[in-house]
């Protein structure tokens, strides 16, 4: 994750060395080296990602690419890049906040254990429906965590409940419904027990207003103020994504360029299902970043 950014960036390497220093451990080598096991502790995996993304921000504006995008956005933990990318959070401040939002939300998982379960194929009311029903028989807590393309979300909530949704979204004609490898309920109601604990830290984070518009992942339109800023970070954590909704919001404002930094490629794939009149990049590497610049 992010080693072929720093092997040839020196922007990027810069990132790292920053975030190895002011985390007190070599994440870098997590990343770089694993073992796959500590990387995949969401207690790590949100610095790395975090770490990964910014570093990809800063080759790329190394590399020579200096056009102004018209939005930025995030998807979950991506929005604290994001608020990076648009000068809302510096990213010594942004780290220190992501560290603790994954620490608060594996401690989150450790009080109200969870799961989530992607769901395929299967129209997102009726996903809805589902979440509604199990909760109506009393298997627990569940809702839909993330909206990641049209026939596409993910579910949330007690282990139970995620068990009973996967029956259900199964019976409704899934044509895939999988519990994720994952210990915590992300975007559900079991992280409410953090919440107010990690509004603390944001209140005592400095922020500045955005340099270009964020796209909230709870409203699917731009952030304008700092409260309402603070109010998305806390949000979130309980909220469910709104991508699909973002992305075609994006897009019917006159976006055609997606342009994904991080260690993957996944957002690249979903906003090409949201619409197939755009072009999506992914930016993780070196060969990658000089795609970006020759279709500049």
């Amino acid at each position: 994750m992010g080693q072929a950014l720093v092997e040839a960036s020196p922007a990027a390497r810069a990132v790292f060395e920053q975030a190895d220093s002011l985390l007190a451990f070599p994440l870098s080598r997590l990343c770089f080296e694993g073992p796959e096991e500590d990387l995949n502790d969401t207690y790590n995996t949100q610095v790395a990602i975090f770490t990964t993304s910014v570093a990809a921000l800063q080759a790329l504006r190394e590399a020579g690419y200096n056009r102004q995008p018209q939005f930025v956005a995030g998807h979950s933990l991506g929005e604290y890049s994001a608020y990076v990318a648009a000068g809302v959070l510096s990213f010594e401040d942004g780290l220190r906040l992501v560290r603790e939002r994954g620490r608060l939300m594996k401690k989150a998982g450790d009080l109200n254990p969870g799961g989530m379960a992607a769901i395929m194929k299967v129209d997102d009311d009726k996903v809805v429906e589902i979440c509604r029903q199990v909760a109506a028989e009393g298997s627990g807590s569940l809702q839909v965590a993330n909206y990641n393309a049209p026939g596409q979300v993910v579910i949330s909530g007690d282990n139970s409940a995620v068990e009973r949704g996967i029956e259900l979204a199964k019976a409704a004609g899934a044509r895939r419904a999988l519990k994720l490898a994952v210990s915590i309920a992300a975007h559900s109601v079991l992280m409410r027990v953090v919440a107010d604990e990690f509004r603390q830290a944001i209140d005592a984070t400095r922020l500045n207003l955005p340099e270009m518009p964020v796209v909230a992942n709870i409203t699917a339109r731009p952030l304008a103020t700092l409260e309402t800023i603070r109010e998305e970070m806390e949000g979130q954590l309980t909220s469910s994504v709104r991508w699909t909704d973002s992305v075609q919001w994006m897009v019917d404002q006159g976006v055609d360029t997606f342009i994904e930094l991080g260690p993957k490629d996944v957002l690249t794939g979903l906003v090409r299902r949201v619409s197939k009149e755009i072009t999506a990049h992914a930016v993780n590497s070196p060969t990658q970043i000089e795609a970006v610049l020759q279709s500049a």
